[in-house]
């Protein structure tokens, strides 16, 4: 125990059973200081989550003038790395659902001695020692303004969207990233005209959590619109330049192709170049087995190439049966597009007991919102209470279509069939 020399707040107290009376007695940090020094050179400190634990002994050493720097490894970052898709990520849970007795939660030596435990099974699953080579953090020697300094220490390492502020407390930029402060680092010490540009004005950042990046990407896009940030300017005009069209042929075979997206038909999904739209076609090709010479893959008046080393059934030279070939393009279709469709998109939520939910009615985007996974998302008083309402712009259809295409692990929830 180290007296904190100031009461213990009461979310602390519950979470911990630590009060203020039980640290009386004990001593101060000034007293400790120097051992912890000794115990500590020369070695890497190991910790869960070791960016706040490095954090609170920095800001301790410097209020008593002592500039303490080691390298840090962090047993979450490593944990999400080593063993992935676990429900929880908390020291608690993770020993837990790993074998890994505990005792003392919330105490120094449990807590110590059940992160040896887990760091040890992470150093015999490291194969590829990327702990080695790659996880240990050495502080580097900073070059920041000191503003910019503390301003980055409030920053989350989540997914979400962040507002950087003039003195005014106008908003200057708006942007999201999957990491806010690695982002917010890059923005302190960019060399860029932009960057430079926000660095001499920036006086605060704000920040929203959002978890999944769809909605990070939606928010983003809609308080760029909203606010009209002077150094978001130039943003969204080329995003998605190029679309995927369908037109059915003379012969009735349903054709594919990449155009600009600006004409007037709707798309079935959108592209930020010519080159991304053509890779996505080549490899439904694949998938769906489909022909090249009617997807505009392969230019010719005859068979496509496909066909002549017998990978394509002859869709070219109208051989394979129209409703069979038609049936292929229908169901990649069907996948890219929400055209006229009712559906829930649910995606990565704020906490682990949270996930985020995007409404789409006939095809029109409605909103999005958060929910406890104890709630019956389906029942529409629910979802109704729960969805904040967006605007559906050609925007938002750009980017819905995009991360569907790119994540593939979605949850889908077709309102239809409930």
């Amino acid at each position: 125990m180290v007296n904190p020399e100031r009461d213990i707040q009461p979310f602390v107290v519950n979470l911990t059973g630590i009060n203020s009376n039980m640290l009386k007695n004990a001593p101060k940090f000034y007293e400790v200081a120097k051992r912890i020094v000794e115990i500590t050179e020369d070695c890497i400190i190991v910790a869960h989550n070791s960016s706040f634990d490095y954090r609170i002994l920095k800001t301790e050493f410097k209020r008593l003038g002592f500039p303490f720097k080691r390298k840090t490894l962090c047993t979450v970052e490593l944990s999400k790395q080593l063993i992935p898709d676990m429900a929880s990520y908390s020291l608690g849970k993770l020993t837990r659902a790993l074998g890994i007795p505990m005792s003392d939660r919330h105490r120094a030596n449990g807590d110590a001695m059940a992160t040896v435990k887990l760091f040890k099974m992470l150093l015999s699953k490291d194969l590829d020692k990327v702990i080695v080579k790659d996880a240990i953090k050495v502080e580097q020697k900073s070059k920041m303004a000191p503003n910019l300094n503390s301003i980055i220490e409030e920053m989350p390492s989540d997914t979400g969207v962040y507002y950087i502020h003039n003195s005014e407390g106008d908003i200057i930029y708006i942007g999201k990233s999957n990491n806010i402060r690695k982002r917010i680092i890059q923005h302190f010490t960019g060399t860029n005209s932009k960057s430079k540009k926000i660095q001499r004005l920036v006086n605060t950042v704000t920040y929203e959590k959002t978890g999944s990046e769809l909605a990070a990407l939606l928010k983003e896009s809609a308080e760029i619109k909203k606010n009209k940030p002077i150094f978001n300017r130039a943003l969204r005009r080329t995003i998605f330049t190029h679309a995927l069209y369908s037109s059915i042929d003379d012969n009735g075979y349903i054709n594919l192709s990449i155009d600009k997206s600006n004409r007037e038909e709707t798309p079935i999904t959108t592209f930020s170049t010519r080159a991304s739209g053509k890779h996505f076609l080549f490899k439904a090709v694949e998938e769906y087995n489909l022909c090249q010479k009617l997807t505009g893959l392969y230019q010719t008046k005859t068979s496509c190439f496909k066909f002549d080393v017998k990978e394509c059934q002859g869709a070219c030279i109208n051989e394979e049966p129209i409703d069979l070939y038609n049936k292929k393009v229908t169901s990649l279709i069907e996948k890219y597009t929400y055209n006229s469709k009712n559906i829930l998109i649910i995606d990565k939520g704020r906490a682990i007991e949270e996930k985020s939910v995007f409404l789409i009615e006939n095809g029109i985007f409605k909103g999005m919102g958060f929910f406890d996974l104890n709630h019956q998302i389906n029942n529409k008083k629910i979802l109704s209470s729960l969805i904040t309402p967006m605007d559906n712009d050609r925007d938002t259809q750009h980017i819905i279509q995009s991360y569907m295409r790119r994540n593939k692990r979605l949850k889908i929830i077709d309102l239809n069939n409930n």
